[in-house]
């Protein structure tokens, strides 16, 4: 029964990410701000989900003892640690290459790179 509350925990949190992702990415102005909205909703919502994912297999194994439980929550956990770091270096090379190809932050107050690439 907790594993049941947990994985239902999980998975609402992760969707909760998830959509707030998507109203991100269709409301916000420019590039920077939807590929930040992005970012949270791919690197929280996932890993919720995956710990939804991780739950439910410990549950199972709790019941069943069947170690294919625990080969799918170490996978699932190998995808999380790939997902987090890829992500981040994914969405910096995407902005790096915006704002290389000439698309500017809207509203900007402070814009390092240009001071750095002087």
């Amino acid at each position: 029964m907790i594993a049941v509350t947990l994985v239902l925990v999980f998975v609402i949190i992760g969707l909760v990410f998830n959509t707030l992702g998507v109203i991100g990415i269709l409301r916000f102005p420019d590039v920077y701000t939807r590929l930040h909205a992005e970012t949270k909703m791919t690197t929280f919502g996932t890993i919720f989900l995956g710990l939804g994912a991780i739950a439910y297999c410990a549950g199972g194994y709790l019941s069943s003892k069947d170690s294919q439980f625990v080969d799918l929550s170490v996978n699932v956990i190998v995808i999380l640690v790939a997902l987090a770091f890829t992500n981040a270096t994914g969405s910096h090379a995407i902005a790096r290459a915006a704002y290389r190809s000439g698309q500017k932050p809207v509203k900007t107050v402070v814009d390092k790179l240009s001071e750095a690439e002087k």
